[in-house]
């Protein structure tokens, strides 16, 4: 449903107003899943980089074992990526200083939580 033209200038109105707020700006900023995603992402990229910086190093000195150092930093490296881009495109909700439904006190419910969850907040006419 389009707003009316009076609800269209509120609204550019408190985004402005939001948008000038430092506080609130850096809040936003620091919940936004996607923030931390590019981050651990350039991490991640950089940590790859080393890891092949070992492994050229370590064919270059004759060193196997630290080329076989440097793989497995490049593969850890790369699971981690993968890990946090799968974390970023999760359809959890995320709420400004808040928690996701989903996680109970830094860390995921099992599968036996998850289900005992869905069991309780299912629609009570399907008994």
């Amino acid at each position: 449903m389009p707003l009316s033209e009076h609800e269209q200038r509120l609204f550019e109105q408190i985004e402005q107003s939001l948008a000038e707020d430092p506080k609130f700006a850096s809040a936003v900023r620091a919940s936004d899943p996607r923030f931390h995603a590019r981050r651990r992402l350039l991490v991640a990229i950089s940590v790859i980089i080393a890891g092949l910086a070992l492994v050229v190093y370590g064919t270059v000195s004759k060193t196997p074992l630290l080329g076989v150092a440097g793989f497995v930093v490049m593969l850890g490296a790369a699971a981690f990526a993968m890990l946090s881009q799968r974390r970023a495109q999760s359809p959890d909700l995320h709420v400004v200083g808040g928690t996701t439904s989903r996680r109970v006190r830094g860390r995921r419910l099992s599968f036996v939580d998850r289900l005992e969850e869905r069991w309780r907040q299912r629609p009570e006419g399907h008994r």
